[in-house]
């Protein structure tokens, strides 16, 4: 037979199979008809985490939870070859990408001694005690460990909400963590997510070198982070525009122990849209603008709508800078990709008649890994514009 007509191993038809129907809100289980150490679930195949020849298949399967199903066999092992389930290697994998435990992170960790963990997807709940004790076997010193599975992504995989101490000592109301040097505050049990973007690190230590004597505009400003980093950086004056006031109060005790004082803040509770049409409307204006608004795709149905927000905040945010400003603008949204996003910010330039070029395209840091079978990991997508 011509090795072409070979057919392809159980592994590679599955990688076939992802390349073609992988989106960024779906991902694979593949159906064993061996035993797997996991209860029944009703209306889904239980994953098996490695194929017959022992490559790597768990740490694709495992990391998310189909809502369809293949069909009966669809890559079965040769009869007689065992499956088999390798737990060191699981977690590791799943660890290492960083992305069914968002919040267990270095950074955090060391500056704290605290993990704070998201279990998202079934798959992962399942192994959530065996999960935290290897963490905190492999991390010394660590102290307790918190989860902040509250978040409504659960119910789709028939999960619960859940928040509370899982190892250990539970943490304080607030813990201090140290980012590039810089002291900040975070609520790990009430605050968004697990407490604080660490993803963003590298981003905010690129603002400074833009602020020097500006007027800067933090808009979905959180708990500051890019603000601190903007008055580090000589701002002549930082104005930060968010939703939650308990965010703002957090924001504004960053910034003093930063020992920001020497920058004007201004600390604006609203709708950011509004806010920033006000600003519009009063013909303010800023040297630099920061926009880092939450997720506003969650799923590739959303993408139009997404489109339209992100059009429309970019829109305000051109209209708002002076001639020379600089722009520092996000998408998190993982269905929105950097090529949509760049267009998108074009349109929006486009339309307020200003002039801009492209500087500095941003994304996660390293410890965000992506993996080549899941383009859509590259979720956090940004741009350095410099506006005329």
């Amino acid at each position: 037979m011509p090795f072409w007509h070979k057919p392809k191993p159980s592994y590679e038809r599955a990688m076939d199979w992802f390349k073609q129907h992988m989106i960024a809100d779906k991902g694979i289980i593949v159906h064993t008809r061996q035993p797997v150490p996991y209860p029944e679930v009703t209306g889904y195949y239980i994953p098996t985490l490695y194929d017959w020849q022992e490559r790597a298949l768990a740490r694709i399967c495992t990391k998310w939870l189909l809502s369809i199903q293949l069909p009966e066999g669809a890559f079965p092992a040769p009869d007689g070859v065992p499956y088999t389930f390798d737990t060191a290697q699981v977690m590791r994998g799943l660890c290492a990408a960083l992305e069914d435990m968002d919040g267990v992170e270095t950074p955090l960790r060391r500056a704290c001694d605290w993990l704070v963990a998201q279990f998202l997807t079934l798959g992962v709940e399942r192994w959530r005690d065996e999960l935290v004790g290897l963490l905190v076997g492999l991390m010394d010193g660590v102290r307790g460990a918190y989860e902040r599975s509250d978040v409504d992504v659960r119910e789709k995989e028939g999960l619960a909400q859940r928040t509370g101490l899982l190892w250990g000592e539970e943490p304080p109301g607030e813990i201090e963590i140290v980012e590039n040097g810089r002291p900040f505050l975070v609520d790990v049990r009430r605050g968004h997510k697990t407490g604080f973007y660490l993803d963003q690190r590298e981003n905010r230590a690129r603002l400074p070198a833009f602020c020097a004597g500006a007027e800067v505009l933090d808009a979905f400003s959180y708990v500051g982070g890019f603000s601190v980093y903007a008055a580090a950086g000589g701002a002549k004056s930082v104005t930060l525009v968010d939703e939650s006031a308990p965010a703002l109060e957090l924001a504004r005790r960053n910034l003093a122990i930063n020992g920001c004082e020497s920058a004007e803040a201004e600390f604006v509770e609203g709708n950011v849209f509004s806010v920033l049409r006000g600003y519009r409307a009063e013909e303010r204006r800023f040297d630099v603008v920061v926009l880092d608004p939450p997720k506003f795709a969650h799923s590739g149905r959303e993408v139009e709508r997404a489109a339209r927000a992100y059009k429309d905040v970019n829109l305000l945010a051109f209209q708002l800078l002076r001639p020379g400003g600089v722009l520092f603008t996000f998408s998190c949204s993982g269905a929105v990709s950097a090529d949509l996003f760049q267009k998108i910010v074009f349109g929006a330039a486009l339309d307020a008649g200003r002039d801009a070029q492209i500087v500095g395209h941003l994304a996660q840091g390293a410890d965000h890994p992506v993996a080549l079978t899941f383009p859509e990991g590259a979720y956090l997508k940004g741009l350095i514009c410099r506006v005329w």
